[in-house]
């Protein structure tokens, strides 16, 4: 079926900063005294819903989510950058696109903002605020569809983590995997996505499912 609709992650897909955001969460569950390191944490959390990460953090002192959220947001504004190739894809793409990310809206401007990639997204940005379930249910997904109607079946997934590859597959999307990131291709393979390496060449792996 032809291609209507492509549906991207934000983090790690558009902006870089998984990074910023395993290294900012490891030094701040430390701080609760789990014995962790940012290998760990990359694999237990990215792409992760807040809802899950909530329920698997549990109960925290008072101040302690402030003062991640102050020295999230501080590194983001100080080191965010966009995916390298990403742009040149965004210009090459000559079909309906948006964003779904499992963030909170507040954080998705900001990146978005940060890295300059925000007029390209305008009106079309989705967070897991706007559902019941977030990744890797397929909530998100489907809404970000109907919203921009487009059938599932029309779409096209791009995304950086099983939690993300798992909500696309559900809900009866086509998805590519970028396996370029934190996330080691060994846990992208067998779950139903075609790996890429380099996001400039996305629109090429679209048009070769069309």
């Amino acid at each position: 079926m032809a291609v209507e609709l492509v549906i991207f992650d934000c983090d790690g897909v558009l902006v870089d900063s998984e990074r910023i955001s395993v290294r900012v969460g490891t030094a701040a569950l430390r701080r609760l005294g789990w014995t962790i390191d940012e290998t760990e944490y990359a694999e237990r959390f990215v792409g992760c819903s807040n809802e899950y990460w909530d329920e698997q953090v549990g109960q925290t002192p008072p101040g302690w989510y402030e003062q991640i959220s102050q020295e999230y947001t501080a590194a983001i504004k100080a080191e965010l950058c966009a995916i390298e190739g990403i742009e040149s894809a965004l210009d090459r793409l000559d079909i309906p696109y948006c964003v779904a990310s499992n963030g909170r809206h507040a954080a998705i401007r900001d990146s978005l903002e940060v890295t300059g990639l925000a007029p390209r997204f305008d009106g079309r940005v989705f967070s897991a605020e706007d559902v019941t379930r977030g990744k890797p249910a397929p909530d998100l997904f489907l809404h970000a569809a109907a919203t921009m109607g487009a059938p599932p079946e029309s779409c096209v997934v791009i995304e950086d983590s099983p939690f993300g590859v798992t909500a696309a597959m559900s809900a009866g999307m086509r998805c590519l995997a970028f396996a370029g990131g934190l996330t080691p291709p060994s846990r992208l393979t067998g779950l139903g996505a075609t790996l890429f390496h380099d996001p400039a060449t996305i629109p090429d792996l679209i048009a070769d499912l069309i």
